[in-house]
């Protein structure tokens, strides 16, 4: 019962950990006829495709498998690996390393860092199926420690010999299972889909013909799956609870389309516009909020099927499939998350809608508005242009009486002096004179007033 990561794993392990990325800067490419600049990437871009290999297993073994959320802080994940690393005096994980495999004597121990999760697959041999001390080899107060939140906690063992009805009761403590044939019945697989007493989910594989390569992407796909189903269910529990806030956010805009369709010329539009733009924004938050986990779940899923397919199963009888089951179980709790992520865009687009549609009734309004003051404006502006004809018209008669009451002066002094002549009949050819000439002086200020106010508007 031997299982070992190969030399040459162990080699692009340590690549993949980060040593082998230290160097960005790809070499030039030189041959005799030849000299090429190449892209900084080139190096990591082809290490890329051998990032996180599966491992390679021999014999029976047992495999512990777990999934933690990442707090946002890659720094803490590190701190946590490389203090167990230091325990054993292995080789610890470089800064911007997003893997490690290694070997620590008595267990192997392969870690992955993806977006939100990071994944601790603990490998142990020599123990029974699912044996209470298929982890006595790792510090107890180091896992108690390690940060973030467990998601997935599963034990995977690999057997050589086909287990009994009694054992599968045994080791499942009677739980109801879901199992298939894989590769051509050389392998088969069982599992619950549940916790069990140990807090523990189980998965039991019984080798059956497959090499130590075979084996080690076999279990990579099931703890993928384990991974990918419980991380793409994490966005159910949300979209259970927004229903009932969509409903009212739903019933509320329905109430605000009915005021609009119902509005009156006392009704305040400018609050219904006020009461749609908070429905917009709690929307939009919500949108901004949960749309990155269901776009997660909708990913995960599709993950979980591209697993599923890898898998090639074949039914045992009386037995329901991992794709089964999980077709049946898993898929409608990812319709759900879809159909909510649905409601919350269409809900937007129609928020949306029927703001403009406000939006233009209060524009008409305020256009209807500006008409009715440009009116009033007109019609002042008419009445203080007639008012000041009449001042004008008022003002050359007061100033011509003034005038011609100069010249009345100034012809009885002339009368007064010697010279003859009828002042009254002067005095009264004086009138129209004097009129049209203060007459003709308003209108040149006026004309002259005006010329200047529009060559200053043409200067503006």
């Amino acid at each position: 019962m031997k299982y070992a990561l190969k030399e040459q794993e162990l080699k692009e392990s340590s690549a993949a950990s980060g040593e082998g990325r230290a160097n960005l800067n790809a070499p030039d490419i030189h041959a005799p006829a030849l000299s090429l600049r190449v892209h900084a990437l080139r190096s990591s871009l082809y290490e890329e495709l051998h990032n996180r290999p599966s491992p390679i297993i021999d014999g029976a073994c047992q495999i512990s498998h777990f999934t933690v959320m990442l707090d946002g802080s890659n720094s803490a994940m590190l701190d946590h690996l490389t203090d167990l690393c230091r325990r054993y005096s292995v080789p610890a994980p470089a800064a911007n390393s997003s893997c490690m495999y290694q070997d620590f004597g008595g267990f192997e121990l392969r870690w992955e860092r993806h977006l939100e999760f990071a994944n601790f697959t603990f490998i142990t041999r020599d123990c029974k199926p699912f044996a209470d001390d298929s982890l006595a080899f790792i510090p107890k107060d180091w896992l108690l420690s390690m940060p973030g939140e467990l998601v997935v906690a599963v034990n995977l063992a690999v057997i050589e010999d086909a287990p009994s009805e009694a054992d599968l009761h045994r080791w499942f403590e009677g739980q109801r299972l879901t199992g298939s044939r894989i590769a051509e019945d050389r392998s088969r697989v069982w599992t619950a889909f549940k916790l069990h007493s140990d807090g523990f989910g189980r998965i039991l594989l019984n080798n059956r013909g497959l090499n130590s390569q075979q084996t080690g992407r076999l279990i990579q796909r099931l703890y993928e799956i384990e991974t990918y189903r419980l991380m793409s269910l994490m966005a159910l529990p949300i979209a259970r609870e927004m229903g009932a806030e969509l409903s009212r956010i739903e019933m509320a805009l329905a109430k605000l389309n009915q005021s609009i369709s119902e509005i009156d010329v006392d009704k305040d539009e400018r609050s219904l516009l006020q009461e749609l733009s908070h429905l917009a924004a709690g929307v939009e938050r919500h949108r901004s909020e949960k749309n990155f986990r269901f776009s997660a779940a909708v990913a995960y899923h599709d993950l979980v099927q591209d697993r599923l397919l890898q898998l090639r199963e074949e039914s045992i009888s009386g037995m329901q499939t991992l794709q089964e089951f999980l077709d049946r179980r898993l898929t409608p709790g990812i319709k759900t998350c879809n159909s909510v992520r649905d409601r919350l865009e269409d809900l937007s687009r129609r928020i949306h809608r029927t703001t403009s549609l406000l939006r233009t009734r209060v524009d008409l309004s305020i256009q209807e508005q500006n008409q009715h003051l440009l009116s009033s404006m007109n019609r002042r502006s008419q009445l203080q242009l007639r008012l000041q004809q009449t001042v004008e018209g008022l003002s050359v008669v007061a100033i011509g009486y003034y005038l011609v009451g100069l010249l009345g002066i100034l012809f009885s002094g002339i009368y007064a002096a010697g010279v003859p002549f009828d002042v009254s009949l002067a005095k009264g050819i004086a009138v129209p004179v004097v009129l049209l000439a203060v007459f003709g002086g308003v209108r040149s200020v006026k004309k002259r007033i005006t010329r200047r106010s529009q060559d200053g508007k043409h200067t503006k």
